[in-house]
């Protein structure tokens, strides 16, 4: 006999209750903060310095359709087909001799192609966190990285970034702190080049210090490259991958991304390190997503080999230069030191950290500036933990001259009228 729907009804109930089916990892989970943020940006007239993009201006835009051509002429129908996982090889050819202007040294074995830097976080999460284990990070540090490790449900243990890079005297007495109770961190996780948030650079003492760290209690290090290339003053410090090398160690393992440098669009990015350590990532990637695009790497590897890359990143430079002095002085107009408002001072990147005086909350800030037609992220969104509610990151690549003076301007009566 075949029910009605009616009377099914009666012997089958659902309470519709979700939440209690979600994985433990994931029922309190919230995803990406900034993402939530930038919901409240669809008016036009607001300008934002929220986002971390790239300027369009500096898309290599004829060579990426030269390149397409290319590509998709000589080689359709493999595009159209799964690649391999873990990455083309000649995009992984091109990563070896781009990394080897580094003093990076590594082969095919040492590399796996993700599809963007977030995959990678991702990835290396899974790989090392089982929930309540410890991640030792500065604080602040990437947003991103943190809600790529949160869905592992691991301890977040800040130390307070300073002026010339991470506290690693102050990493040393937290993990000493942590080994009295029976803890010891994965891994410390480092953006060392012109950081997100801050545009903070790690010196070189700092990073010799953090790898002397390292092999002293036998914790990785995870080394966060989105941009390193983009140095507007001072001189390139050597990569911490290239240190550990050169002390003949494996301790480290570097994440890249093509999204800033080149462009965001084709969500390429790799992981180096250890062939052990890569082989495990790769099977994670299996798991996940299997390959990334082809046609994706065929473009980043035209990126690296016939775009003239040397050329493209002079221009950057030069581009983002200006704009960072032009926003810098404009700040200083607007932010006099009577405000008590401060701010970072990048070499290069994208971001700078701005604090305000402890009696603002920007999480409370954010939606007034919103008022005033300017918008940036609240700092809140940088810790793991013990969060710090009187910063916001403001991105200055994106914006025109124009814009950034008049976002300034916004921010500065926003600011001085919550004074």
């Amino acid at each position: 006999m075949i029910l009605s729907s009616g009377l099914l009804s009666k012997f089958y109930t659902m309470n519709n209750d979700w939440y209690s089916k979600y994985s433990d990892n994931i029922k309190d989970y919230e995803g990406y903060p900034i993402g939530k943020t930038l919901k409240y940006l669809a008016d036009p007239e607001i300008i934002s310095l929220a986002g971390g993009l790239p300027s369009p201006d500096i898309f290599q835009k004829l060579e990426f359709k030269i390149a397409s051509e290319k590509s998709l002429n000589s080689d359709i129908d493999k595009i159209m087909q799964y690649s391999a996982i873990p990455g083309e090889p000649a995009l992984i050819n091109a990563i070896i001799k781009y990394l080897k202007r580094d003093n990076i040294n590594v082969t095919a074995e040492n590399i796996l192609i993700t599809t963007s830097g977030q995959q990678s976080l991702d990835i290396t999460g899974r790989l090392f966190l089982n929930p309540d284990d410890i991640v030792l990070v500065d604080r602040p540090t990437f947003a991103g990285a943190v809600v790529a490790f949160q869905m592992q449900k691991p301890k977040f243990v800040g130390i307070d970034i300073q002026e010339d890079g991470s506290n690693v005297d102050g990493f040393q007495q937290k993990i000493i702190e942590l080994q009295k109770t029976g803890q010891k961190p994965k891994f410390i996780y480092v953006v060392p080049d012109f950081q997100n948030p801050t545009g903070i650079t790690m010196s070189l003492k700092k990073r010799e210090a953090l790898l002397d760290l390292s092999y002293e209690f036998d914790i990785p290090i995870i080394e966060d490259s989105p941009y390193r290339d983009l140095r507007y003053y001072g001189e390139t410090i050597p990569a911490i991958f290239s240190l550990d090398q050169k002390r003949g160690g494996e301790n480290v393992i570097g994440l890249y991304t093509f999204s800033k440098i080149f462009c965001p669009g084709m969500r390429v990015g790799f992981n180096i390190g250890n062939k052990e350590v890569i082989e495990k990532m790769t099977y994670i990637k299996e798991g996940n997503i299997l390959n990334t695009p082809k046609y994706n790497q065929d473009i980043c590897t035209a990126f690296l080999e016939d775009m003239n890359y040397d050329n493209h990143i002079k221009k950057s430079i030069k581009y983002y230069r200006e704009k960072l002095n032009g926003f810098l002085n404009t700040l200083s107009k607007y932010f006099p030191e009577s405000t008590g408002v401060t701010w970072t001072k990048p070499e290069g990147g994208l971001f700078l950290w701005l604090t305000l005086p402890e009696k603002i909350d920007t999480d409370k800030l954010f939606f007034e500036a919103i008022k005033y037609k300017v918008a940036f992220v609240p700092g809140s969104q940088f810790f793991g933990e013990n969060h710090a509610r009187n910063n916001m990151r403001l991105n200055f690549s994106f914006c025109s001259q124009d814009q950034l003076t008049e976002a300034v301007k916004r921010l500065a009566k926003c600011i001085n009228d919550q004074l």
